[in-house]
């Protein structure tokens, strides 16, 4: 089993035990080999303002990192809520283990992000149709 901490080991596990060795960041060496930053079901552990929050509440955030906009981090939490922060009032973010290669490198995300780009764009269209009443997108001026 991985060396995590016990909050994080039953995640680990939902995400089907990945060899967390394979997946460290690369700080150093040659600039296209590195491979580092936040990714996506990163199990991480974020440090919240405590005068963002009420009094006696835990600053301690841990979970695993669904997705990080640029005002928010979404993250499912230890106890299996799903809460999105804002940036503003995280202190800190601790990488506790990726479970994902990096961007890159993750092929099934890149096939997954295809897929979704062309799910939208035919949304779109479904949408500029009903709305429009025809079809005419396609034509020119």
């Amino acid at each position: 089993m991985a060396d995590l901490p016990e909050w994080a080991k039953s995640m680990w596990e939902e995400l089907g035990s990945p060899d967390l060795d394979e997946l460290k960041s690369v700080h150093s060496g040659d600039l296209m080999e590195r491979r580092h930053g936040l990714r996506k079901d990163d199990l991480v552990e974020i440090q919240m303002d405590a005068r963002a929050l009420r009094e006696g509440e835990e600053t301690w955030i841990r979970g695993r990192l669904l997705s990080s906009g640029k005002s928010s981090i979404e993250l499912l939490t230890t106890d299996g809520d799903h809460i999105y922060l804002a940036r503003e009032v995280i202190v800190k973010v601790v990488l506790i283990a990726h479970t994902r290669p990096a961007y890159i490198d993750d092929k099934e995300l890149l096939e997954f992000e295809r897929a979704d780009q062309k799910r939208r764009s035919n949304l779109h269209e479904k949408v500029e149709k009903k709305t429009k009443g025809n079809d005419d997108s396609h034509l020119w001026g």
